[in-house]
């Protein structure tokens, strides 16, 4: 199997992203979008070589503000953060959602491809949901997994979680993966559990690769002022699979039935045991399902 190096693109206004393929370039392009935080790598290279075995060329990048790609030089405080919490989309972050998506598409354009199929995960689900809106010509598939519509009455995070979320970090590489671990254990997978090696070598990695708080605070500003997208999904005629843990304590299961709901024609996939995150033994289920997916196309 075909597997390149980390490549470069420039994509969108000055913003220049990391990215690596899988598979052959002539079978059909699939792009994984990452969520909060999230480094292209926590699409797992073992789930990525699955799929281009299914007969994707494989798309994975670092989001804007992650890993290697570009960060933006606009600094936002937790207290700016909270405001915009409370203001939602009254308030003006230094991105939104659409202008990830214009990244996302800046990718396909840097790689020849008219259009894709398109798989995001939580934050990555509301920006896969977003390009579907925006650029419908060029969605080929979309799967929606442990994601949202941007509704505010569904989808909500369990409080449990709020402190940990907003706790500052301390600095340096083991501070780092000590407040990784803690959070995956708090939204893992109960049914599914990940051994602490495992959590603590992929925080490392994660570090290793590259890291921003700040960056961090300005992907959580452009969720908290997202529009609701329930009403422009309707207009979608897109094959559409929405994946979510029944145990997700990060985005409620809510979240996940209302954006199958929103999207006609969609497939619910709920999953027993699954939290926020995606655990090897469900690898299958979900590149089936993506698979399955995109042959409606």
């Amino acid at each position: 199997m075909t597997v390149s190096g980390e490549l470069f693109a420039p994509v969108n206004k000055g913003i220049e992203l990391c990215y690596q393929t899988f598979g052959d370039p002539d079978d059909d392009p699939l792009l994984l979008v990452m969520g909060l935080g999230g480094p292209m790598t926590w699409w797992d290279e073992d789930l990525c070589r699955l799929l281009a075995r299914k007969g994707f060329f494989v798309i994975r990048y670092d989001n804007r503000d992650t890993g290697r790609s570009s960060r933006v030089g606009v600094r936002v405080g937790r207290t700016a953060l909270l405001r915009a919490v409370a203001a939602g989309t009254r308030a003006r972050p230094p991105y939104t959602l659409d202008d990830m998506s214009e990244d996302a598409f800046g990718l396909l354009d840097h790689l020849g491809l008219e259009s894709a199929h398109v798989v995001g995960v939580s934050m990555g689900g509301m920006i896969v949901q977003t390009m579907a809106i925006l650029q419908p010509r060029r969605i080929r598939s979309l799967t929606s997994i442990m994601s949202s519509t941007g509704k505010r009455t569904v989808g909500w995070q369990h409080p449990n979680l709020t402190p940990t979320l907003l706790a500052p970090r301390g600095r340096g590489r083991e501070a780092y993966i000590k407040s990784s671990a803690t959070m995956w254990r708090l939204i893992g997978s109960p049914g599914f559990p990940l051994d602490h090696e495992t959590i603590t070598t992929r925080a490392g990695e994660t570090f290793d690769r590259g890291v921003s708080a700040s960056g961090v605070v300005r992907q959580m500003m452009a969720i908290v002022t997202q529009p609701n997208r329930s009403a422009r999904l309707k207009s979608l005629k897109v094959p559409a699979l929405v994946i979510h843990g029944l145990a997700d304590r990060m985005v409620h299961v809510s979240g996940g039935r209302a954006t199958a709901a929103a999207i006609p024609g969609a497939e619910l996939l709920l999953i027993d045991g699954m939290g926020h995150d995606m655990p090897r033994p469900l690898y299958e289920t979900i590149a089936s399902g993506i698979r399955r997916t995109a042959d409606r196309a």
